[in-house]
């Protein structure tokens, strides 16, 4: 029985850490082009984090967020990934990708 659950929990353990180094929930907000906004499961590229959106990219490469950069961010991490799974928007995944941080859109 010990046995059993030590190869379960070490199997999840595994299961996570390849998910996590993996995959990116992205989150796009809404915007103009955009209404709803949406959130995309793709494969990671060296450019996304485990959470990532649009404004949290140009705040690590930029400093700050503008229409052209959301943009850019947009086409680098859904060009040059897989589109695993679409789901609707989440503002709370949104907050975490952006360490809280709410952006005029």
């Amino acid at each position: 029985m010990k046995k059993s659950i030590l190869v379960v929990l070490v199997i999840a353990a595994i299961l996570t850490t390849v998910t996590c180094t993996q995959i990116t929930i992205f989150v796009i907000p809404p915007v103009k082009a955009l209404p709803e906004g949406k959130t995309v499961i793709i494969t990671r590229t060296d450019k996304t984090k485990f959470i990532d959106s649009p404004d949290a990219m140009c705040e690590r490469t930029q400093g700050g967020v503008n229409f052209l950069c959301r943009g850019m961010a947009m086409d680098i991490a859904i060009e040059n990934s897989t589109t695993l799974m679409r789901l609707p928007y989440n503002s709370w995944l949104y907050g975490i990708s952006t360490g809280g941080k709410t952006y005029i859109r």
